[in-house]
């Protein structure tokens, strides 16, 4: 567009800032030097190329350099993996980025234009324009002419994408059923575990509970942990110690043994979301849950009487051992914590079961 046709200053017109114009155009090296621009063309070819030999060696570097290797850089140890992955997925990256902005500053056409505001609806004409503009843009990104610069972004950006899918791998396990029995499904309870108060850390007794009364536990073997693994098995294996009167509550014939004088032993993870459970109501034996206010009777083994929790609440096998302490039976015999879709269902405990 020609500086004639652009406005001048002219408050009756509303134009409050004169009109600077376009400067003089210069055109490029590599439009003025076809060697310069067939070189950089070679450049951007070069580096696109370059990605798919990065993403391939990310997977190897993936599958082949064990996590337990480190480099030594003096004052910092880094994980071997860890910097082969980030130097060829970064790398590959930054090539990627190179490549297109080099494309669009060399190869691409180099003019100025002015264009004036609109309203935000566009007409039908607009379209037009734009659909025109879009096919000069085509014309105008070189494509046409060097063919296999699309290919080439195309192969490099699809290819570089393998990594990233590899990397869904590492959110955790397959969740087959074997996983999960060893995992989700499994707690540190085992049978002869003492159950130890979790406030002052010692042994629990039937004769230091009275009727009414409601101690949150732990697993004693659950001091032999530390780190990531401590937290884990303590939000499994977390657990509440009810003593009721045997007379007042319903005790299955499947579980009479479970129990030790109208002691008993429930998950203390609500098994809607996994919230962690005390708020204990003596005179109904209901066990509720603060987050959705799921309500469990654990004078009726924990079955749900109100709110959105789907299953009972775990109870945790229990007897005295021969010095006069607490101790777990075995493991609990179905799984701890919220509903999931994989899991098996049949074993849960439902309200007139024996």
């Amino acid at each position: 567009m020609s500086h004639d046709n652009l406005p001048v200053h002219d408050p009756d017109l509303g134009h409050s800032v004169v009109n600077p114009g376009l400067e003089e155009h210069i055109e490029r090296f590599a439009d003025v030097d076809k060697g310069a621009g067939n070189r950089a063309y070679g450049a951007i070819l070069l580096m696109l190329a370059a990605v798919p030999v990065l993403a391939i060696a990310y997977l190897v570097i993936y599958f082949a350099v064990p996590k337990e290797m480190y480099i030594d850089f003096g004052l910092l140890k880094a994980s071997a993996l860890n910097v082969g992955l980030g130097l060829t997925g970064g790398l590959a990256t930054l090539l990627i980025g190179i490549a297109v902005i080099q494309w669009a500053r060399v190869l691409m056409a180099d003019e100025e234009q002015v264009e004036y505001r609109h309203s935000a609806s566009s007409t039908d004409e607009d379209r037009q324009v734009v659909a025109q503009l879009f096919n000069d843009g085509v014309e105008e990104s070189g494509v046409k002419r060097r063919k296999l610069l699309l290919g080439a972004l195309g192969g490099a950006v699809g290819v570089s994408l393998l990594p990233a899918v590899v990397l869904f791998a590492d959110m955790g396990p397959w969740p087959t059923k074997a996983t999960r029995r060893e995992t989700i499904e499994k707690t540190i309870w085992a049978a002869e575990i003492r159950i130890l108060n979790d406030e002052n850390w010692l042994p629990i007794r039937p004769e230091d509970l009275e009727i009414g009364q409601l101690v949150n536990a732990q697993p004693e073997n659950y001091k032999e942990l530390h780190g990531v693994e401590a937290h884990q098995a303590k939000a499994k294996a977390a657990v509440i110690v009810v003593r009721m009167d045997p007379a007042s509550i319903k005790i299955p014939e499947s579980r009479k043994d479970w129990q030790v004088s109208g002691i008993l032993a429930y998950s203390k993870i609500c098994t809607h979301v996994g919230c962690p459970i005390s708020l204990w109501e003596r005179q109904t034996h209901h066990l509720l849950c603060p987050c959705h206010q799921s309500t469990f009777d654990l004078g009726n083994s924990g079955v749900v009487v109100f709110g959105p929790a789907a299953r009972a609440l775990p109870q945790l096998p229990i007897k005295v051992n021969e010095e006069g302490y607490l101790v777990a039976q075995s493991d609990f015999t179905v799984p701890v914590g919220p509903s999931y879709f994989e899991r098996d269902s049949r074993n849960d405990f439902k309200d007139g079961d024996q």
